[in-house]
């Protein structure tokens, strides 16, 4: 009798190994898929200083540095996948990618499509003004007015964020930042609201024409890898990764190069 019962006690034991191992590494989960393939592949779309283009035509970035780290210690390739930002969701779930590492914040609309991480980042929404068409403008509160124009990027928090601040105001939508940038320096809006650091580093490269008359600091929001829904062993690996180049450091080094910095402004065209 005491044979049988061990004998019983290690079959349940490795039924549960097994079953165990089922729960936390679901076959066919996206981690699993990129250590046999040799290649992570990213989902992106460009956004100073986060992800551009330098005068060769490379990526570079906040978010290509984390990408490429994330790529070395895994041990596999890097394949960078350029994606409109309106169409990034939809192009992760249908497998165009495996992992949008893109300055994608954290919100409850976009939870009900992916899983997000833990935050590796944290952004704010920043504004940059004409400062001639503003020049009766002296606090946040004159912007949200008829007869506003406010230039942002389609799909974005920023987006967001500027039509539930100013709702009286006229939002003017674009692809990219760099035509909404254009139709403030050009007069034809009053002020160009995004993601921080680029409404500052507008306003430093146009000195004569932008100008920051107050202090903003609109919907800050954890930033996150996002993965398709269900995978949590690919989740659990980027969690930890997050968190060991948080102790180590290497992000903060990273976040001061790029955002607090000027250095690789001669990178660029």
């Amino acid at each position: 009798m005491k044979k049988w019962f061990t004998a019983f006690l290690l079959i349940l034991g490795l039924s549960f190994c097994v079953s165990t191992q089922s729960l936390a590494a679901p076959r066919g989960s996206v981690i699993e898929k990129v250590m046999q393939r040799g290649t992570l592949r990213v989902g992106f779309s460009s956004f100073v200083p986060w992800a551009m283009q330098d005068k060769e035509g490379k990526y570079i970035g906040f978010e290509i540095d984390v990408a490429q780290r994330l790529a070395d210690d895994l041990g596999v390739k890097l394949q960078l996948v350029p994606t409109s930002w309106d169409g990034i969701i939809p192009a992760l779930l249908s497998g165009k990618f495996d992992v949008i590492i893109g300055g994608m914040s954290i919100t409850p609309q976009r939870l009900l499509s992916v899983n997000f991480s833990v935050p590796y980042d944290h952004a704010y929404v920043d504004l940059t003004l004409n400062r001639e068409k503003t020049a009766d403008i002296s606090s946040l509160e004159d912007l949200n007015r008829e007869g506003v124009v406010i230039a942002v990027r389609t799909g974005t928090t920023a987006a967001a964020a500027a039509s539930k601040s100013f709702p009286k105001a006229t939002l003017r939508m674009f692809n990219d930042e760099a035509p909404a940038v254009e139709e403030v320096l050009s007069g034809r809006a009053h002020a160009f609201v995004s993601s921080a650091p680029l409404p500052a580093m507008e306003t430093l490269r146009h000195a004569d024409v932008l100008e920051q008359k107050f202090e903003v600091r609109l919907d800050a929001q954890p930033v996150a890898f996002a993965v398709p829904k269900g995978d949590f062993d690919t989740v659990n690996v980027f969690d930890g990764w997050i968190r060991l180049m948080e102790a180590e450091g290497w992000l903060q080094e990273r976040r001061d190069y790029w955002f607090k910095s000027d250095a690789w402004q001669s990178r660029l065209n």
